[in-house]
């Protein structure tokens, strides 16, 4: 797989990729696998500057590192699949921070969640903060640390079906926000955590699902210009094997 295989858009300012569920966006410092900044920079090595590099402290040196996130405006969890946004200048990468910032971008999401939601849709309005019991986990409700930030979330039930004799729901997602987790922490809220999650919902059937059931389904905003750019990436496999209740 090479940086080139997932484009589904570009102009002269950015890329949109498909990013596939199980590649990292970025390294944090503990893991060598390879990342989308990788692949970036193999084919594009004059982005490396674009964005805003992190420096960060390697775990086993103890030795500041730098981590490059080049034209990577925001980021999708390693087991979300679905469309993001690569600037090839800062112009328009911060044009398009800004956009994320100010709300101006839709995003729109797929996913499979646990259980049968009662009501056709809903909005959650819950801020989110790191959990008291696990380090990896943000939180909404009772059990955060520290300080929480405004987080929103909308969604709507598609449909409802059963595999294995377990209830789930398939459902479209906006969220308001661009909080870490915000979908999955959402969610699991709700008491309807996402199908496959083995960080928010470790003791439901994740051998049902062969990967964590979140999509980045499509983004919609305006360029520099003025013009509507939505950008749409394809459902996986994954989600097309559902048949006929996606």
């Amino acid at each position: 797989m090479t940086f080139k295989d997932l484009i589904i858009y570009e102009d002269k300012d950015m890329f949109a990729i498909n990013k596939p569920a199980g590649l990292m966006v970025h390294g944090d410092g503990r893991t060598k696998e390879k990342t989308l900044a990788d692949l970036i920079l193999k084919e594009y090595p004059k982005l490396k500057n674009i964005g805003e590099p992190m420096e960060i402290t390697d775990q086993k040196t103890k030795k500041k590192v730098v981590i490059y996130r080049p034209g990577i405006v925001h980021r999708l969890d390693k087991e979300t699949s679905g469309v993001l946004l690569i600037a090839k200048n800062q112009k328009t990468f911060e044009y398009l921070k800004k956009l994320f910032q100010d709300r101006g971008i839709k995003k729109t999401y797929r996913a499979v969640v646990h259980k049968n939601i009662k009501a056709e849709g809903g909005v959650v309005d819950q801020p989110i903060g790191r959990s008291k019991t696990d380090f990896r986990q943000w939180h909404s409700g009772r059990g955060i640390r520290g300080e929480t930030r405004e987080a929103v979330t909308e969604y709507k039930v598609l449909s409802r079906f059963k595999k294995n004799k377990e209830d789930f729901c398939y459902v479209e997602v906006n969220p308001k926000t661009g909080r870490t987790h915000q979908i999955r922490v959402h969610m699991k809220f709700l008491q309807h955590p996402v199908a496959g999650d083995a960080l928010y919902s470790p003791k439901n059937k994740q051998g049902l699902w062969s990967r964590m059931m979140l999509h980045a389904l499509s983004i919609e905003f305006k360029n520099p210009k003025g013009k509507v750019i939505k950008i749409e990436a394809p459902l996986p496999k994954e989600f097309k094997d559902l048949g006929e209740v996606a």
